[in-house]
Order: structure tokens, then sequence, then C-alpha cells
């Protein structure tokens, strides 16, 4: 996305993934080794009990259409699904990586939890998919992505990696 284009989202201020985050909404130490137990995990920091229970089929029905595994040790599950009335954002780090099916087959350490309702206003979910992909790229650059020890450090890198774009 250029820098003209301003993605405009709730009150008129512009998208942005550190202002979806919150602390809550990230664990830097995730425990799950396989690919449906940490989506589980991820997915935990949004919703609880049986509506836990449908996302995670939602995502793996995802999953089932090709890996969101991106490779460099980066995964952005996510989907839309009825069981959310809001974009949600969830975050979660494994120090020991998760066998993800990435693209370059190597594990998997961050992630990027994207959920949508099916009625986004302003396509919100693609503009923050594409803005995720972005911060990706920065992110892996000498691994920053593991350097922050709590979750408010990595808000605070990713709203300055967001600022330079």
């Amino acid at each position: 996305m250029e820098k003209t284009q301003k993605s405009i989202g709730e009150g008129g201020k512009q998208l942005t993934i550190s202002s979806l985050l919150r602390p809550e909404r990230i664990n830097l130490n995730l425990k799950s080794r396989k690919k449906p137990e940490v989506l589980r995990e991820l997915i935990s920091l949004i919703k609880t009990g049986k509506e836990a229970d449908m996302l995670l089929e939602t995502i793996l029905t995802r999953e089932e259409l090709g890996s969101t595994g991106i490779g460099r040790g980066i995964g952005i599950p996510h989907c839309r699904s009825l069981l959310i009335d809001k974009l949600e954002l969830a975050v979660g780090r494994s120090k020991s990586g998760v066998d993800f099916n990435a693209i370059d087959k190597k594990p998997v350490h961050f992630f990027f939890l994207i959920v949508a309702p099916p009625q986004d206003p302003g396509n919100q979910y693609l503009i923050i998919l594409g803005r995720v992909a972005m911060i990706c790229q920065e992110l892996v650059k000498k691994k920053q992505y593991m350097k922050p020890q709590t979750p408010e450090e990595l808000i605070e890198l990713i709203k300055s990696l967001e600022e330079k774009l």
C-alpha cells in the first residue's frame, strides 16, 4: 500500500495494527508445538468455550486451503466468522517454533491471528492483512519479533515499524 493511501478505521483515524493490539491478546510464550494446538492457544486470546471450538474449526478449514505459514518464521492465520462482530487480532510467539507447514518448511515462531466478521465495513480485514504482511517483512529482519519481553514492548515495536511504512 502506498503511503498516500490511508486506511481509515472507526472514528476517522487511520487503521493500524498497533491500534488493534491489546496486551491481553498477546502471548509471547506459546507452549504448543503442533499447528492445531497453537491455533487453539491463539484463539483462546479472543474466544473461549464452544465459540473457541467453532472458531478453531473455521481456521483449520481455512488452513486446509493452504497454509498461512508465509515463511521466515511467520504465520498469519486468518478467517471471517459469524462469531465475531468486529475485527479481532491476536499475536503469539513460540521460542521453540511450530511445525506449521510453512511454505519454506521451517518452523513458525511468530503468529498474527486475524479474525473478521463476514460484513466488514471498509474492508478492514484485507487492509489489516496487508499491513500485517508488510510489518512482518520488517519483523523478520534480525528476528526483531524475538526481542520484546512484554506485550507492551511488542506493541511499541510494531507501532514504531508502522510509523516507518
